[in-house]
């Protein structure tokens, strides 16, 4: 049964630097189109905590320097990382499918995400970026650039930016209209460009949207059948890392909704792709949601891996 797919690739799809990228999404790009060959109509949504991270680093850097660059702001920074990291993967893509001797347009959209900007998340900023820093150095970017800056887990002080809820994708048309036509899409990179709308204008915005909640909001806008979120382990777990672990095939919306208030799912790692699994399940009848690891990605669509997100 040909399916309309969303994929979001979890961190480990990709590379912490140019050249390791390249190597990696060679390896990425063989599981997507898998997929694609089985006649399923596949968009693609990436992380980019760490070359986001490591723009804006660069560019802060050189703003210091006997040049002067001007510092770029931190939604150019992400728009940035979409292009970066899409060149890599569309390519990546397009020579898996040629090998195969498939002719399938790939492409990337720079796409903008459009936030609240009353959202409450921007009272408390929490999504770590970039590079860490003494306590003097973190004190003095506090002064100077007004940045909000914590101490993350003994290793140092590291910038922290909101991440807001993702309420619309402004180029939803552009992506509908090229899978449409039969093109594989990467959009909503990174969670995609935070913007809020004021009047006909969107304006960028300091923030980093949580990739997983994009790509439940691309899912359901596209009106996708499934959602597969993929990350480093096989199935999701109760009770992780303990003697009484328990790795789950499937879960209704009740059990993740109790899972979660029993607090088994970590904060930054498990619990927002559950979270946003669910938050697709339930957004229309009949639509299915997994998480698995890249490699089993196609097994997890014909039912023998992954943990299945079902209605009640």
């Amino acid at each position: 049964m040909k399916n309309k797919i969303v994929v979001a690739l979890g961190g480990n799809a990709l590379g912490k630097n140019p050249d390791e990228q390249v190597q990696l999404v060679k390896h990425t790009a063989k599981p997507i189109v898998d997929l694609i060959a089985e006649g399923h109509e596949v968009i693609i949504v990436h992380g980019n905590g760490p070359q986001v991270g490591m723009i804006n680093l660069a560019m802060s850097t050189a703003s210091q320097s006997e040049f002067k660059t001007p510092e770029m702001p931190f939604p150019e920074c992400g728009a940035m990382s979409q292009g970066y990291i899409g060149y890599h993967l569309q390519n990546g893509i397009r020579e898996e499918l040629l090998n195969r001797g498939m002719s399938i347009p790939v492409a990337t959209v720079i796409t903008q995400v459009i936030v609240d900007k009353n959202d409450p998340a921007f009272t408390t900023p929490t999504k770590p970026i970039g590079a860490f820093y003494s306590k003097e150095e973190a004190e003095e970017m506090i002064s100077e650039k007004g940045y909000n800056m914590i101490e993350d887990a003994g290793r140092g002080y590291r910038r922290v930016v909101a991440s807001p809820l993702p309420i619309d994708v402004a180029e939803k048309e552009t992506v509908k209209t090229l899978v449409e036509n039969g093109h594989v899409v990467i959009t909503v990179g990174g969670g995609g460009i935070p913007v809020y709308r004021d009047g006909n204008a969107l304006v960028g915005i300091p923030a980093v949207i949580d990739k997983d909640f994009a790509s439940a909001k691309i899912a359901e806008l596209l009106n996708a059948d499934y959602l597969i979120i993929l990350t480093a382990v096989e199935k999701v777990a109760i009770n992780f890392g303990k003697p009484e672990e328990k790795w789950l095939s499937s879960l209704s919306a009740e059990e993740a909704e109790r899972y979660i208030a029993e607090g088994h799912f970590a904060q930054g790692s498990m619990l927002p792709k559950v979270q946003a699994a669910l938050k697709f399940l339930k957004s229309k009848p009949g639509r299915k949601a997994l998480i698995t690891s890249l490699e089993k990605s196609k097994e997890g669509i014909e039912g023998t891996t992954g943990t299945l997100f079902v209605n009640n």
